[in-house]
This record gives C-alpha cells, sequence and structure tokens, in this order.
C-alpha cells in the first residue's frame, strides 16, 4: 500500500471512531437526560399487543381508498422483533356500507385496498417527553405511512380542537422527503393551522431510521436520526386553557394510501410494508 493510500485508510478509519464516539455521546447524553417510562419492542410473534394497542376501522379520512381492518394479520402482524403494517391491493367487505349513501365512508360495498392503523387511544398517554420511532419505510406511489400523536380528548372535541403532532410523514411519490407537521384550532376560522418542516434523507425504504419528538412546555422539536429539523412553540397555539399540547396525547402508527396529497395508487409495487423496530417514550428526570 502506497503512502496515498496509508493516508486515505487512515483518515476512512478516524472518521468512523469520530462517528461512533459522536453516538456514544449523544446516547449518554439521552440517558442523562430522560427516563424511560414506556416502550414497545415487539419482541413477541402475533398481532399487536392488545394491552398497548387498539385499532381504527373501515374508512376513517382524507378520502384515502384503504380500509382500516382490525386485528387480521394480512395486515398487521408482529414477528422477528418487528411490526409489520402491510398495505394491500384487494377487495375487502366494507362493514359501514349503506346503499345510496353519498358519503365516502360508506357509499361502496367493498373497499379496492387494506391496511392497518393502530394507536395507544384508551391504553396509554403522554404530556411531555421524547417520543422515539425507529421504522423502515414502504415506497410507490400513493404511499402514505406515518407516526403521529393525537390529544386524548379527541373523542371528546373532535379535530382539530385536540391538536395533532405529526412526528414522521411520509409519501411515496416524494421518495426521500420526511415531513413533520404541528396541527393545532384556529379560532377565528374555526378550522385548523399548520405548522411545518421537512427535511431530504436516502435509504429511507431500506434502512431503519430514528423518527422522534422532544415535547416541554414551551417547544416540540421534530427530529430524524437524532438532527432536529423543526420546531414550534406551543404559545403559537395559545395561551389559555384550550391549548391543545398542554394535555396528554395518545400515539398511532397507520399506512395510509391514496388520497390528494400522496396521489395515485402505484398498485404494481403492492404490497407494501411500513415496518417498526420499537417505540420508546422518555420523559425528563
Amino acid at each position: 500500500m502506497n503512502r496515498r493510500n496509508e493516508k486515505k485508510a487512515l483518515t476512512t478509519r478516524l472518521f468512523f471512531v469520530l462517528m461512533l464516539i459522536s453516538a456514544a455521546s449523544l446516547n449518554a447524553q439521552k440517558k442523562e437526560k430522560w427516563k424511560l417510562v414506556w416502550r414497545e419492542e415487539f419482541n413477541y410473534t402475533g398481532l399487536p399487543d392488545s394491552a398497548k394497542w387498539g385499532y381504527e376501522v373501515g374508512h376513517i379520512r382524507n378520502n384515502e381508498q384503504q380500509y382500516y381492518t382490525k386485528a387480521r394479520k394480512e395486515n398487521v402482524w408482529v414477528s422477528k422483533g418487528v411490526l409489520a403494517i402491510t398495505g394491500r391491493k384487494e377487495s375487502y367487505p366494507n362493514e359501514s356500507f349503506k346503499k345510496e349513501s353519498k358519503d365516502w365512508k360508506t357509499k361502496d360495498s367493498l373497499a379496492q385496498y387494506t391496511s392497518a392503523s393502530i394507536n395507544t387511544l384508551g391504553k396509554v398517554g403522554w404530556k411531555y417527553g421524547r417520543i422515539e420511532v425507529k421504522a423502515k419505510l414502504p415506497r410507490g406511489g400513493g404511499i402514505w405511512p406515518a407516526i403521529w400523536m393525537m390529544g386524548t380528548n379527541r373523542p371528546e372535541v373532535g379535530w382539530p380542537k385536540c391538536g395533532e403532532i405529526d412526528v414522521m410523514e411520509f409519501i411515496g411519490n416524494h421518495p426521500k422527503d420526511i415531513y413533520g407537521t404541528i396541527h393545532y384550532p384556529d379560532p377565528v376560522s374555526n378550522g385548523n393551522k399548520s405548522n411545518g418542516g421537512k427535511i431530504v434523507a436516502e435509504n429511507l425504504d431500506s434502512q431503519f431510521h430514528i423518527y422522534a419528538i422532544e415535547w416541554n412546555e414551551q417547544t416540540i422539536d421534530i427530529y430524524f436520526d437524532d438532527n432536529k429539523y423543526h420546531s414550534f412553540s406551543i404559545d403559537t397555539a395559545g395561551q389559555g386553557a384550550d391549548n391543545p399540547f398542554r394535555k396528554p396525547f395518545y400515539l398511532l402508527l397507520n399506512l395510509a394510501m391514496g388520497a390528494n396529497w400522496p396521489g395515485p395508487i402505484d398498485d404494481t409495487v403492492l404490497p407494501q410494508q411500513f415496518l417498526v423496530d420499537y417505540v420508546r417514550v422518555y420523559q425528563k428526570k
């Protein structure tokens, strides 16, 4: 090996050593700052743990084309330490079908796509902390996986009054873009306001990455692989008791398909899987 190659090899080794030191330092800082209060490691085989997870069922929102099924292994399954949410092209009976209905949720007797949406509503919620999910994303047109949160009071007050924190959203027709967004009520229009950011990344469908928020009394910060790319001031959503971000939230993991934002579904790439390695929730020591 000549001197130039020796120098190049040494530089490469030094780079990786520094990266390992940096990662170890971040982990040490995390341990000093946070305590783990809830976790789901998916170290079992079967349907998601019913003590931790519930389901949305049917056509739910956004004119999405998938039908969310309940406790169906073809759409949601845990094995080898990973949760898999699978979006499929298949006919499936719409349990909410109503003859002559004009409502997109109930007018068709058969759905043409299936998927799953699981959540912790009624099981557990958190006010402030670090919510961290390690996941590998699906790919293809019309695909829309999400890691997100809404206020535990949603059944009583509805959306957007309950607030929404999008830890991660991804759409298949923008395969390198990760979105993090905060939604909250607009008292003037009685509608919804949004405040969000975007980060460009590689290998989203071939590698696991860490998606997280850090939420305290002042801010909600959104992270991709421990890189903060957006920060939201909670006071933006109001000073009074109606501010949704001063109340507990629950977590949702879902794989949507179709609708206006992600665009037409590319049937040729289906089925697709949204894979989750773990979910961890920390709070300040």
